[in-house]
């Protein structure tokens, strides 16, 4: 009976007449993968010898994450610090904040990306593929680049007289998210478009041990607009962009008896507050905001050309990114943002690709920005600021046979310029000196530059085998927080000290990769050993009498700089068999060391450093091109995250993390009616036995302890169902 019901509905949705012949699946084809990250033109990404890893829309397509980052983590060698499902940032062999630049819209995206709670604000449906490249990139992206690249590039241009785009919904089951967007594009003799909307809401999500945690729910909406030409002497296009979104700040605070999540509420006489258990009903609301609250707005303008000049190319690109981020921290203020941060930034960039001679790629150019920050609110964490950089690079491939030899180098300059703030009694903002006001922001100018250079080489010893090999310099200046804090931060909440007089980072980096590419089998082993001089990081001050050393009630934390080495690597083994053309079986396994040099046992280990991770998932696809029901794909993979006790545990900084394994599944499928598309369906679960875990990036992982169990910090999302429906628009 089920089976001819199958048969109906199959003969309905195709618009045909059933074939009784056999099923046939298209020969798989595996080409090389292209890279455009760090190189001056399109490369194969075999032969480029810094290691690249690569996340396609498909694959996120195919994943439950709540955001592009949580979804480029799939890639061995990233991870991500994360604050709830909305605020994630990434991590790229152990390094995070400063030390990754992320590219998008061909322009460094500049959000603040300094703080633990700041995330990137980027909208994942816009972007067509996420390109990360592993180690010191600085040489074509700028200073900072020391632990790699993230470039995220977005939709491609329309075919010449097309029209198209695509309607995608997703929801989640675990915090009720409900996203959709809405993507269109053209190509009308030349005129180049397309729009992007997205909105997302969600609620409180959930786990085992927690429940519902309050104040983790989040909505987020983002709209993004290109237009311009291309023609035969290459583009120029123009892209805008306004993201917005506003979501509770989770603090993880508790009821003694119960262990239930508290939320502060305002006592009658509304000069103080006391704690209240959170209502189901509350964590269950869309679009209502607890006072304790974060709203980020980021704008962004981009002026985007290629331009036939001679026998080369002349690239010019001109972005200006406004960031405006508000904190809502203290309910007896009510719904006034304290923290108040509007960040300004000049992005601008010139290059110049020489036309290939025997076989010699090479270009140059200079780039860099303009930067301003301000405090626009009446709690100060970081000095108002000025700042300009400028770099001038230049890179060359050389191919010779079976060899390919790629390097570049590259000098930076930063000019910055901190302000003084005086406060008052009462911590108001003062113009100038008074006879009580204290000096929070001492002014401070800084000039640093730097050299950054890279050499390596890609050889292939036979068709199967390969093997990269390259050497890279990084450099990056210390960043506002590191050179100028002073103060508390709610969110953290920890009281954070800047030194003015701490030096730039410079690294030394060894990558070497052995590769093996079959037509049923792929592999490649990357190692790499990454010393770093004036690292710097936030050491928590003791107290001379012992204990912690408190700063308005909270731990302080001052930014101190020593030697690092990094050691670690990739191994990636896939199973594509020829004679069972519908299966793939993938594995990958990622590990980090990260040691500060000359330190004991308790102080040794750098703090948030990744453990090591175990991937391996078993695909099933069928693309059945001749019927109505096609690219259809079954998943079932395992992430096992290893225990990490390399922790640094001196004034108990860290904790030892224990290890998880969680469990995800998927399926798929495209529907086709009259040789046409009409809706692709995915169905996706992470953590399907429902694991309680903390991470080790989770920075939720000290919050407050739980008397009613005695477990401390909140735990991560638990069991998470997703449904996904991609309908393509089509103009004829």
């Amino acid at each position: 009976m089920t089976k001819k019901i199958f048969i109906a509905v199959t003969a309905i949705l195709c618009n045909t007449q059933l074939m009784a012949q056999q099923d046939t699946v298209n020969k798989a084809t595996y080409l090389p993968e292209v890279i455009v990250t760090g190189v001056q033109t399109a490369t194969d990404k075999q032969k480029f010898p810094m290691p690249v890893g690569i996340l396609n829309q498909k694959d996120w397509l195919q994943n439950s994450a709540t955001n592009i980052i949580d979804a480029m983590s799939a890639i061995p060698g990233v991870s991500l610090i994360n604050i709830g499902p909305a605020i994630a940032k990434p991590v790229v062999r152990g390094l995070g904040y400063n030390r990754v630049v992320v590219m998008n819209d061909g322009i460094r995206q500049e959000g603040q990306q300094w703080g633990d709670e700041f995330g990137i604000e980027i909208d994942e449906y816009t972007v067509q593929r996420a390109e990360v490249l592993k180690g010191p990139g600085s040489l074509r992206y700028g200073s900072d680049a020391m632990a790699g690249v993230i470039n995220l590039l977005p939709q491609s241009f329309s075919s010449e007289g097309e029209t198209a785009g695509r309607f995608l919904t997703n929801y989640q089951s675990n915090n009720g998210l409900i996203a959709g967007n809405l993507f269109l594009g053209g190509n009308q003799k030349g005129f180049v478009w397309n729009v992007n909307y997205t909105y997302k809401t969600a609620h409180d999500y959930k786990n085992k041990y927690d429940g519902y945690v309050w104040n983790s729910n989040y909505g987020e909406s983002n709209l993004k607009g290109m237009f311009g030409v291309q023609k035969k002497w290459g583009f120029s296009t123009v892209t805008l962009s306004s993201f917005n979104l506003k979501t509770g700040i989770i603090e993880g605070a508790r009821d003694e008896v119960t262990g239930a999540f508290t939320k502060s509420i305002l006592n009658f006489d509304g000069t103080s507050d006391s704690a209240a258990v959170a209502t189901k009903d509350e964590m269950l609301k869309y679009n209502q905001y607890n006072i304790i609250h974060q709203h980020v707005r980021h704008y962004k303008a981009v002026w985007d050309n290629s331009i036939a000049l001679g026998s080369g190319k002349l690239g010019l690109k001109i972005g200006y990114q406004q960031n405006h981020r508000q904190e809502a921290n203290d309910i007896v203020l009510g719904d006034v943002y304290n923290f108040d941060f509007l960040q300004q930034t000049l992005n601008y960039d010139v290059s110049y690709e020489v036309a290939e001679i025997n076989n010699w790629k090479v270009s140059f150019g200079a780039n860099g920005m303009a930067q301003s920050f301000k405090n626009k609110g009446t709690a100060f964490l970081f000095p108002e600021y000025h700042s300009f950089d400028f770099g001038l690079y230049s890179l060359a491939q050389k191919t010779i046979d079976k060899l390919t030899l790629s390097g570049g180098l590259r000098f930076d300059t930063r000019h910055f310029k901190g302000d003084d703030l005086y406060v008052g009694p009462d911590g108001e903002r003062l113009t100038g000196p008074a006879a009580d006001a204290t000096q929070q922001f001492t002014a401070y100018r800084s000039n640093f530059s730097g050299v950054s250079g890279s050499i390596g080489a890609a050889y292939d010893f036979s068709k199967l085998l390969y093997g990269k090999l390259n050497i890279a310099r990084g450099y990056r200046a210390p960043n506002v927080a590191e050179s100028g804090s002073n103060g508390i931060h709610d969110g953290t909440p920890f009281y954070e000290i800047g030194d003015s007089k701490l030096k730039p980072e410079n690294s030394l980096q060894l990558d070497g990769t052995i590769g093996l590419h079959a037509a049923d089998f792929t592999a490649e082993a990357t190692l790499f050993i990454n010393s770093i001089n004036n690292y710097i990081f936030p050491l928590k001050l003791a107290s001379t009498v012992g204990g912690d050393s408190l700063r308005e009630g909270a731990p302080t934390f001052k930014f101190v700089a020593g030697d690092a080495i990094l050691k670690g690597g990739e191994i990636i083994a896939h199973f594509h068999p020829q004679q069972l053309k519908w299966l793939r079986w993938e594995n990958a396994f990622s590990f980090i060391s990260a040691i500060q040099k000359n330190q004991g046992d308790s102080s040794k280990y750098l703090p948030y450093t990744p453990p090591g991770k175990l991937q391996t998932k078993f695909v099933f696809s069928f693309t059945n091109n001749e019927k109505c029901i096609r690219d259809v794909f079954v998943s079932v993979g395992i992430d096992h995250y290893f225990e990490q006790n390399k922790v640094f545990y001196k004034f108990n900084n860290e904790t030892i993390t224990p290890a998880y394994t969680l469990l995800n599944i998927g399926a798929g499928a495209s529907f086709y009616t009259k040789k046409k598309q009409f809706v692709s369906i995915y169905f996706l679960a992470n953590n399907l036995a429902d694991v309680a875990y903390l991470s080790n990036m989770s920075r939720l992982k000290y919050a407050d302890i739980n008397n009613a169990t005695g477990r401390t910090g909140v735990y991560n999302m638990g069991r998470n169902f997703s449904i996904k429906l991609s309908f393509p628009i089509n103009f004829l």
